[in-house]
């Protein structure tokens, strides 16, 4: 079973090839990285991959773990501009200069705010669920508990508290479905940037920073993917 670990702004995945996972599987792979990119095909510019959450639960899209994917097969094959698919979700990623890799994540939806147990969201769907609340990252311990597993959201949900410091500049935590509190996550970043109507923006998660801009009604995010070692 081929694995290598990978680094994307402090959110750490496995990539695992040529193996069939299962969720006690991945509970007992895991270890203390924040998930597993599983890689069910490629070809020289394009994957297929399953993400999985550290409890063993399957996630729609993850924005960091799809970047370490395209990072990963470029390194397999030289090509600079790769796909990465995710179920039904095509990811376009470029290579760019040292270690970062700009994606096209596609579409994203911003629903009307909401009020939910509460407290005050935006709800955000990159190809995953995201709740987006504008306030002080602080609260993120009491908020993010709370709003995944409540009933509004069946299927459970990630959630970001956030708030522009300045023009461009968005501070953000987020709480990530099946992990809890992470260090970054892209696909919350673009969610906090579209909630608040931040295009384009600098992201500023405790694991480092992810830039983020809308374009008609798509999503692009850039930061690095680096690979920490081989298993």
């Amino acid at each position: 079973m081929p694995s290598s670990r990978w680094n994307a702004q402090g959110n750490v995945y496995l990539v695992v090839v040529d193996d069939e996972l299962t969720p006690e599987r991945v509970r007992g792979l895991v270890g203390d990285a924040d998930g597993i990119v599983e890689v069910l095909a490629s070809c020289e510019r394009s994957v297929d991959v399953a993400i999985w959450n550290v409890d063993g639960s399957p996630a729609e899209m993850s924005g960091n773990g799809t970047r370490i994917a395209a990072a990963w097969l470029a390194e397999r094959t030289g090509a600079r501009e790769v796909t990465v698919r995710v179920g039904p979700r095509e990811v376009r990623a470029r290579m760019l200069e040292g270690s970062l890799v700009e994606q096209d994540l596609g579409e994203v939806r911003v629903g009307e705010p909401e009020e939910v147990a509460g407290v005050r969201l935006v709800p955000v769907d990159v190809g995953n669920p995201h709740a987006v609340v504008a306030g002080d990252p602080a609260d993120l311990p009491r908020l993010g508990p709370l709003l995944e597993k409540h009933e509004r959201f069946p299927q459970r949900t990630n959630v970001q508290v956030a708030r522009v410091v300045e023009p461009g500049v968005v501070e953000a935590r987020v709480w990530e479905r099946g992990v809890g509190e992470t260090a970054s996550s892209g696909s919350s970043a673009v969610a906090v940037v579209a909630a608040l109507a931040a295009s384009p923006a600098t992201v500023r998660f405790p694991g480092g920073d992810l830039h983020v801009r809308m374009e008609d009604g798509h999503a692009y995010l850039t930061g690095p993917a680096v690979r920490a070692d081989a298993g």
